[in-house]
């Protein structure tokens, strides 16, 4: 892709500014001065481009030579730390596995490349890696960008996926992975959700997939139900890992890898199904399992990982460190004056639903069966919790005696509300506190279906290591 040295050099040398300052003073076909012709509408995308690579895909920023897509395009790309993670786990499942011959070439094919964030991170863990792209301008921005990173041992394919499954990889020669992520937008542009209902339609092709790779990747809107989705997917006699990614706390990317070695028996008996998918139950000694499904819960730095069998059920190998257990109503009236530190998971366990599993593992419990919020009663911190620490000031009842008495002194406070009749609008409302400050209440209910509400400040801990 060819860009005029005009052009180019409006780039560089505006590529700090307001874009839409740019856009209100600089005219098409000239420069600021009214001199030479360029281009400025593809200007104003690489510089827009360039000021959001920065902080999203700072690789990228770095390297002088990259061509940008418009906003939208750049808005939907995967981030550098999500594509880096599944490059990652992409190097680990070549890695572990055992059914080739560990000095065999590994390939991948990326049935869905859109703008190449993901395929030019997962590429580098491979021998020989495709693109296929049915949109050309796409395809040539890959073209343009893959030789740019230095990427040589990879190939750009102007193709539909589908027709690429079909027609060009073999069950013969099933390559090493294949990497999709289905669009999920309709053909009016409105928003899906449902894995049947995007583009490609992935539970369609699924046999097909299994048929031609050892591995299928597949990423999956962050509102989709994991459960569901692995229901749709055929369950643990096919899914063998699902990842729910989250960055900066919020959820991006759900992850589910599909394996052909771990297809065994029949695919409607080993099915998931979505009702029985409960991530807080347990398994007990008269019921064996033989497939097995890896959760992995993932933000930033933190990762929880752990196993769940056919029915839904986690299988936990590790140290428990103390039981699971909700505070009963009487140990409630008796400790709440010495709970010293609130837990509130990290948004992956959030949507992953394993609160039992973090009471277990980490030896705290939770206020209430549905508040999803944890307490310690120990005079440190837990180290090392999967999401945010606070050090409870005061626990109190919703009266307004109480409430006077406890927020004595308070202006301003970061509220949140779990397992609670009212919205914090509605109860900033009520407590008559602005938004913002060092005080951070949670409203919720606890096991005696009182309402409460914890008077907190953040501890700062960093979690930096792999758990589990």
């Amino acid at each position: 892709m060819e860009i005029s040295p005009v052009t180019r050099e409006f780039i560089r040398t505006h590529r700090t500014d307001d874009v839409r300052d740019l856009a209100l003073h600089a005219k098409p076909g000239r420069g600021m001065d009214g001199d030479m012709a360029f281009d400025l509408p593809f200007a104003l995308d690489q510089i827009d481009g360039w000021q959001r690579a920065r902080t999203k895909l700072p690789e990228w920023a770095d390297c002088d030579d990259i061509i940008y897509p418009p906003h939208l395009s750049m808005e939907q790309c995967s981030s550098q730390i999500t594509a880096q993670y599944k490059a990652d786990l992409a190097a680990r499942l070549i890695g572990a596995s055992t059914d080739t011959d560990a000095d065999a070439p590994t390939d991948l094919v990326d049935l869905t490349g859109g703008f190449g964030v993901d395929f030019s991170y997962m590429a580098r863990s491979f021998d020989r890696a495709v693109y296929v792209e049915r949109q050309e301008h796409l395809c040539d921005l890959a073209e343009h960008n893959t030789t740019a990173l230095g990427l040589s041992h990879v190939e750009i394919v102007n193709a539909d996926s589908a027709e690429y499954l079909h027609n060009q990889l073999s069950p013969t020669a099933p390559v090493t992975m294949i990497f999709i992520d289905p669009a999920r937008r309709d053909a009016h542009g409105g928003r899906t959700v449902a894995i049947a209902d995007c583009t490609p339609d992935v539970i369609a092709l699924e046999p097909l997939l299994l048929a031609r790779a050892r591995y299928v990747m597949i990423k999956l809107s962050p509102m989709l139900d994991w459960r569901k989705a692995v229901h749709d997917l055929g369950g643990a006699g096919v899914v063998r890992e699902v990842h729910i990614v989250s960055t900066g706390n919020e959820c991006k990317e759900l992850l589910i890898v599909l394996n052909r070695q771990h297809q065994t028996g029949d695919s409607q008996t080993d099915s998931l199904h979505a009702d029985s998918l409960h991530a807080d139950s347990r398994k007990t000694a008269d019921s064996p399992h033989t497939d097995t499904i890896r959760m992995h819960c993932v933000n930033d730095g933190e990762i929880i990982d752990y196993a769940i069998d056919a029915n839904g059920e986690i299988v936990e190998s590790s140290e428990i460190t103390a039981p699971a257990e909700i505070a009963t109503p009487a140990e409630i009236t008796a400790s709440q004056t010495v709970w010293r530190y609130l837990y509130e998971p990290n948004a992956s366990i959030m949507k992953a639903g394993c609160f039992t599993l973090i009471a277990e593992r980490y030896g705290i419990r939770q206020i209430g069966p549905n508040s999803h919020l944890f307490v310690s009663t120990g005079p440190d911190p837990i180290p090392d919790f999967p999401g945010r620490t606070f050090a409870v000031d005061a626990v109190t009842g919703m009266g307004k005696r109480e409430l006077r008495a406890a927020l004595n002194g308070i202006t301003h406070a970061n509220i949140a509300v779990r397992n609670f009749p009212m919205t914090v609008a509605a109860l900033r409302k009520k407590l008559k506190l602005k938004d913002g400050g060092d005080t951070y209440l949670f409203a919720t209910t606890d096991a005696e279906r009182r309402h409460v509400l914890l008077i907190t400040r953040k501890t700062e801990q960093t979690v930096t290591r792999r758990i589990g």
